[in-house]
Parts: structure tokens; sequence; C-alpha cells
């Protein structure tokens, strides 16, 4: 009999399992590929973090909890994921990138900048925005690294005494009526807890169907590029994230090449992706798709693209109002649920997870996540 189960074990379920492991509950981990996988959302290299968060400003406070905790995580696990480069949001002064960043880092006094054109090009000379584009510049912005994120709270699960089993696909859970105890069958056989944690991803709809919440999975994908005149003004110690908006709306996104990735540079739009399932999504990425980027990119950031090095698919979970769902379950209250984080989750991993714990052990939390509460999804269609 385990206290709790935790099914999947990406980057909020690690955490998750982590964050309940250490407070001493006897966690049951499983996931249905092998850890720090690529099948899902958690992989890719790197994951914009940011505070001033043009999605809204409730995400604030979450964010800066984050921040905190990265640092511990990292200093527990010995292994870095956490890299602040600083960030620039970009575009026209209306635009929701900038308009929506300043609204969040004004009303939470974020230190930043506002930075007019010219004094863009002066700082980050690899960038060319035009005339009346501006930039909010946070210095409290970066990267982190979701495959080191994933196995750093993997293995501080492990240490915390979780059981953690992979390549075991869920098939079905049940929760008691009495409102406390679940029943999770596997593939590989059945088992028993007082509560159970569901952190599910892009299969959202298949393990969650009972939310009746219309989620869409998105087809994302991310392109390493080489830059034509070296990569040394695009390490990640000289050359912030960015997040460009242009007129009409389109974004794409950028980071500094760090560790590993120090030949290429790696670029993406921030949605506008296929519609897909965990089953069709397209995992080729084709010439015209490279051709797209690299003609946006290169636009806007002249040395980019130069060659070609390589691309990846990872998929979206939105929600109609694209905020996130982490809530107990509304019929089952020995239940969490963590899910639709919409493509803009990942930075705020440790903090989800520390939600989570709280919500199962304690049944509520001290942060607010009153955004996140599923009932306000039922019904919508997604857009």
């Amino acid at each position: 009999m385990f206290d709790v189960i935790v099914i999947g074990l990406g980057g909020m379920g690690s955490s998750a399992a982590c964050q309940l492991a250490r407070r001493g509950q006897r966690v049951l981990g499983l996931e249905r590929f092998g850890p720090a996988h690529n099948r899902g959302s958690s992989h890719g290299g790197s994951r914009i973090t940011r505070q001033a968060y043009f999605e809204d400003p409730a995400y604030v406070p979450l964010l800066i909890r984050a921040t905190e905790m990265w640092d511990a995580i990292e200093r527990d696990a010995g292994r870095r994921i956490l890299y602040l480069s600083g960030g620039l949001m970009i575009g026209r002064p209306d635009s929701l990138t900038v308009a929506g960043s300043r609204r969040s880092a004004e009303e939470w006094d974020l230190p930043h900048e506002i930075l007019d054109a010219a004094e863009i090009r002066r700082r980050f000379p690899t960038m060319r925005p035009e005339a009346d584009d501006i930039a909010l510049y946070e210095r409290n912005a970066g990267l982190v690294v979701p495959e080191a994120s994933v196995a750093a709270h993997l293995a501080l699960a492990d240490r915390a005494g979780a059981d953690l089993r992979f390549e075991e696909p869920v098939l079905s859970w049940r929760a008691n009526e009495s409102g406390s105890g679940v029943r999770v069958l596997t593939a590989d056989g059945a088992y028993s807890a007082e509560r159970l944690v569901i952190c599910p991803g892009a299969w959202a709809s298949e393990v969650l169907a009972d939310l009746r919440i219309p989620f869409r999975v998105e087809r994302q994908v991310q392109f390493w590029f080489q830059p034509r005149g070296g990569i040394e003004p695009f390490l990640a110690d000289r050359h912030p994230i960015f997040v460009w908006e242009a007129p009409g709306g389109r974004q794409f996104y950028g980071f500094g090449a760090h560790h590993a990735d120090q030949r290429g540079v790696k670029i993406a739009f921030f949605r506008g992706g296929q519609t897909c399932t965990v089953e069709t999504i397209d995992r080729d990425v084709h010439p015209e798709e490279i051709a797209d980027m690299a003609a946006f990119a290169g636009h806007r950031v002249p040395d980019l693209p130069g060659e070609f090095l390589r691309a990846a698919t990872c998929m979206y979970t939105n929600t109609p109002d694209e905020h996130f769902v982490i809530a107990p379950h509304p019929a089952h209250p020995q239940v969490v649920v963590a899910c639709g984080f919409s493509g803009h989750g990942f930075k705020f991993v440790p903090v989800v997870g520390e939600i989570v714990a709280d919500l199962s052990i304690d049944g509520t939390t001290r942060h607010p996540i009153a955004l996140f509460d599923p009932a306000r999804l039922r019904g919508q269609l997604v857009s």
C-alpha cells in the first residue's frame, strides 16, 4: 500500500514525486516511457524562464517561488539546470509580448528596463528591431534545461525513497467513492494507494476524459542553426533569451547557446502548430518548415540562420484559455490533477510540484491557484 501514486514522471510528475517523497510520503511513480524521454514535452535542451509574465500578472508570485526553488534543486542534486542570461520581450509597444510583460513588471515591482530600438541594437548587436519596436529587458530571465530538471527531480525522489517504475503504461485508474483510496491498473499489475496525482502531459484527454475539458494537443518544432558569423556572440553568458512579436501577433523565441549546445542556436515559433494527438504527431520536420523559420528569424536576427543543424518536435497541451489546470479532481478529492500547461509551463516545474504535494497531503495550498480551477473550462471549445 502506497500513500500516493503519481502517474506521469515528466517535468511536473517528477517534481511532484520528489516533493511528496521528501515529505515522507510512500510514493509510487509510473511512467510509460523511460526517464527524461523525448516523446512528450520535457526535452529539447532549453525552456525559457522569465518573471515579467505577459500571459497574466497572477503567475508572478509562482515564478518568484520557482526561481528560489531552482537554486535549491540544483544544490541538492548537484546538477546545473538554471542559466540566468537576461531576457528581451520585443515588439510594438501595444503588443501582448511587450505590454503584457510591462503590466506584470509594474504590478509586482519587478526590476526591468524599457529599451527603444536604437538601444536594443546598441546593447544587443545581433538584433535588428524595426524603428517602432521596443523591448522590456529583464535580468532575472534565462533558461532551464528540461532533461536536467527531470533527471534531478527523479534522482532526489529516488533518494527520498520513492518507487519509480518506467516503461509501465497506465491502463486505467479508479477512485473510491468514499473520498479515500485509489486503484491503478498498468500493463504490469494493479496498485492501491490512499491518494493519486495525475500529471499526464499530452495524454490528458485520454487519462482525464471525465473532466470534459477540450484539451488541444499542438505539434511544435524546435530548430537549431549555426550562426553565419560564428557562435561567440550568441553564447548564453552574453546573449539573452528573447520572445519577439511581429505585427499581426506571430511570436518567435530563442536562446543563447549553452553547455552541450554551443555549436548552434535554438529558435522556434510560439504557437501556430498543427493540431495532433500523441499517436498522430508528425515527428518529421519538413523543408518548408525550415525555410519558414529561417526567413522569419533572418529578418530580425540577420546572422541567423546560417547552417541548419537539426530540429525536434514536441507537444503543447492547450486549454481553451491557455491557463493551467492544477486542482483536486472535482469528483474525487483524493485525486490531484496538473495538466494543460499550454506551452508555457516548464518554468513553473518546482513550484507546481510543491503545489501538488500541498494539495495531495493537506487538501489546500498557500499558493494562488484560483486561475487554474478546471471548473472554468467545462463546456468550452478549444480555439
